[in-house]
């Protein structure tokens, strides 16, 4: 299928590994130039130049997403490298176990800032190129606890929601222009973070016993998600043939969630 994505340009944030990188990389695949930035210079340079072996022009810079002038110069940079943005693909972020009473006001702060602040942030940026098109794509990576909530990621799944109604109002702000906005709500995929909450949670586990047994207990469908799959659904999105798509809410979890 041809997503019609070929020539468009995309920015990718996150975008140096795991889910981020793998959006870029099926994005590239498609034909879309993409611009990625992450907070460590050595991976985004890396990550630079494996993306270029698609034959796409590829712009990668290191800016962190908390810090409103970065991605007013990421933003910049990088529209003025591809010649314009048609594909934003919010997906920085990360998880932050903790029940209410074991998360601090800092956590919370952090939290907030790196998942729904760095959407807002970013979003703004990228606004008036995307009316200079006349149209455009804005994909939130989101959470399954944004619409069921679990007391385990009491952080996630409250901030999460945050994201999830953000991305609601502006697709209907933005949907007279053209420029639509969906999020994809992901479940367990197989990402970085998750070695991390493997150390923290069960580190006397293998990792593979760890994510077999977290698969048991959580996923219906049995199995840790891949990015990959994650990847082709917000290709999808980014395309021509979602051109009615805008204020959808679609999860990617194998079954996670108990919200209608």
């Amino acid at each position: 299928m041809d997503l019609g994505l070929k020539g468009r340009q995309a920015i990718v944030t996150g975008g140096s590994k795991g889910l981020g990188r793998a959006i870029a990389e099926q994005l590239a695949t498609e034909g879309a130039d993409v611009a990625i930035c992450s907070r460590n210079k050595d991976e985004i340079e890396q990550a630079g130049k494996e993306l270029e072996a698609a034959g796409v022009k590829v712009f990668a810079r290191v800016a962190d997403v908390t810090d409103p002038e970065q991605v007013v110069e990421f933003v910049a940079q990088a529209a003025d490298a591809l010649d314009g943005v048609d594909i934003l693909v919010n997906n920085a972020g990360g998880a932050h176990p903790g029940t209410f009473e074991t998360l601090t006001d800092e956590v919370w702060k952090k939290d907030l800032d790196v998942k729904l602040f760095s959407m807002i942030r970013c979003s703004r940026e990228v606004l008036p190129h995307m009316r200079a098109r006349k149209g455009g794509r804005i994909i939130n990576i989101n959470a399954i606890q944004s619409r069921s909530p679990d007391p385990r990621f009491f952080a996630t799944s409250t901030n999460r929601a945050a994201c999830l109604a953000f991305s609601k109002t502006l697709s209907l702000e933005l949907a007279p222009e053209n420029i639509l906005v969906n999020a994809v709500n992901i479940g367990y995929v197989l990402t970085p973070q998750w070695k991390n909450i493997h150390q923290r949670r069960a580190p006397e586990m293998s990792e593979s016993e760890f994510f077999k047994t977290m698969a048991k207990a959580e996923i219906p469908m049995g199995r840790f998600g891949t990015p990959e799959e994650v990847a082709g659904l917000v290709a999808f999105l980014a395309g021509d043939k979602a051109s009615y798509i805008t204020g959808a809410s679609i999860d990617v979890g194998g079954g996670m969630g108990r919200a209608l």
